[in-house]
């Protein structure tokens, strides 16, 4: 068996108002995220496993686009994915990453991994978000906008 590693990525997608585009997932009803997912191999770099993410969960090719806001978490895993991981492997380390696109788009999502996409503003998507991890990221990029 093949278990994921123990590192991913976070992606905000933003627009310059601040709406946020937040997807709810199929396997997990009223969980609400940014793009989110995996290093798939160790040598993959960080900001191409965000690209390849944002491509597969949105249909969006954002190429250089991609900010990292040197945001580095670290948290359990959730015991109903812990099984995707090696047996001794108890927490993730995820990176975050941003792209502002100039306006909301129609996200063409992944259908095994989500249901339904909203654009919010980034505080009504704190309210959605369960993630403390995403909804840090959606504090920081209201914080990142204010320095602006």
């Amino acid at each position: 068996m093949s278990f994921k590693l123990p590192e991913s990525v976070l992606v905000v997608i933003h627009t310059p108002d601040l709406k946020v585009l937040m997807m709810e997932r199929r396997d997990w009803p009223g969980w609400w995220q940014s793009v989110t997912g995996s290093r798939e191999a160790a040598d993959a770099s960080l900001a191409d496993t965000a690209r390849r993410e944002v491509l597969e969960e949105t249909g969006l090719d954002v190429g250089a686009a991609l900010s990292d806001w040197r945001l580095v978490n670290r948290y359990a895993i959730y015991g109903r994915w812990r099984p995707r991981y090696a047996p001794d492997v108890t927490h993730n380390i995820e990176h975050t990453f941003g792209v502002e696109v100039a306006t909301p788009f129609a996200a063409t999502l992944h259908p095994e991994e989500h249901v339904r996409y909203l654009w919010l503003t980034w505080r009504d998507a704190l309210g959605r978000c369960y993630s403390g991890t995403n909804r840090a990221a959606l504090a920081r990029l209201a914080e990142r906008a204010r320095a602006i």
